[in-house]
């Protein structure tokens, strides 16, 4: 298996990238094409079923994005794509639970706004990505530090709009 740091760091840049993509496209298209996953519907608690945040954009190109970052990194275009979809769909798992617990768009919940988004495909792919738990819980916990960082450099950048 290679478990050499050049292909955690290229793992690690695919999350990066199939979750930092929706936010860069925010910030690039503003509303336009930006059609709420859940409709703007609300769930049987009244509260929203996603929110405004989760759109068919930032979905679609965030696949999209993703399985060409993967092709450059020496990934398959269809791994590319379904690591995307599957850090995408564990980013809406997120905000489907916030959603629950009554925490309202761009609200903080430590770990379950980074966990969700990088265990599944990483776990999912684990075995086309040549990866053992050791290195899982590796490239989460490097994720979830990283997304920390990350995300306090795109706010005073005016990318984000809110630190985490």
């Amino acid at each position: 298996m290679d478990l050499s740091l050049e292909h955690i760091l290229k793992i690690l840049f695919l999350l990066l990238t199939a979750n930092g993509t929706p936010i860069l496209v925010k910030r690039a298209l503003g509303r336009y094409w930006a059609t709420p996953l859940d409709a703007g519907k609300v769930f049987f608690d009244s509260q929203p079923i996603l929110g405004v945040g989760k759109t068919w954009r930032g979905l679609l190109i965030g696949i999209a994005v993703t399985a060409l970052v993967a092709t450059i990194l020496g990934f398959t275009w269809q791994i590319g794509a379904l690591f995307g979809a599957l850090s995408l769909a564990g980013d809406i798992i997120s905000s489907f639970i916030k959603r629950r617990i009554k925490i309202q768009t761009s609200g903080k919940a430590l770990g379950l706004d980074q966990i969700p988004e990088a265990l599944l495909p990483l776990w999912v792919l684990r075995e086309p990505l040549n990866l053992e738990l050791w290195s899982i819980v590796t490239i989460v916990i490097f994720f979830i530090i990283g997304e920390l960082i990350l995300s306090k450099v795109l706010f005073k950048a005016g990318i984000r709009d809110h630190p985490y």
